[in-house]
């Protein structure tokens, strides 16, 4: 799989910050796990991670809620590639020759409590700590792992 970066996000009334030069989105793989990840930026300027599981995986199609892992916040999504996303924003990737394409993403977010949102209105959650990039993608590694271990 190719690595992508995306920058689609118009931030300057969002102020001062490491978002400021982070990508919105960027599709990579896991070189321990071989697995699809993604971090994708929310509406409220927080940062999600996500491993995508392949389809003979026994995790495949299984709810977040019934998978035991350890993450950031835990986990708090669960799904296919929704077609009417687009590359540029979605929860989606674009898979390289012989690497699945229907994989199903595990995914948590940095929008929790004491976590900053730099994008959310009027200065609400903008207390706390911004969940930086470097800090997102290795909590995008530690849960490749786990699920590769299931």
């Amino acid at each position: 799989m190719e690595t992508k970066e995306y920058r689609t996000i118009d931030k300057s009334s969002w102020g001062d910050g490491p978002w400021q030069n982070e990508p919105d989105k960027k599709q990579w793989q896991d070189q321990a796990t071989g697995m699809a990840c993604l971090i994708v930026r929310n509406h409220i300027g927080a940062l999600c991670g996500y491993v995508g599981v392949p389809p003979d995986s026994p995790l495949h199609g299984k709810d977040y809620d019934s998978v035991d892992v350890s993450v950031h916040g835990g986990l708090t999504f669960a799904s296919g590639c929704d077609p009417a996303e687009t590359e540029e924003t979605g929860i989606c990737h674009i898979a390289g020759p012989g690497e699945p394409d229907h994989v199903w993403w595990f995914g948590f977010d940095c929008s929790h409590y004491m976590d900053l949102s730099p994008g959310y209105p009027n200065g609400i959650g903008r207390r706390g700590t911004y969940r930086d990039f470097a800090y997102v993608e290795s909590e995008v590694a530690s849960l490749a792992q786990q699920l590769s271990r299931l």
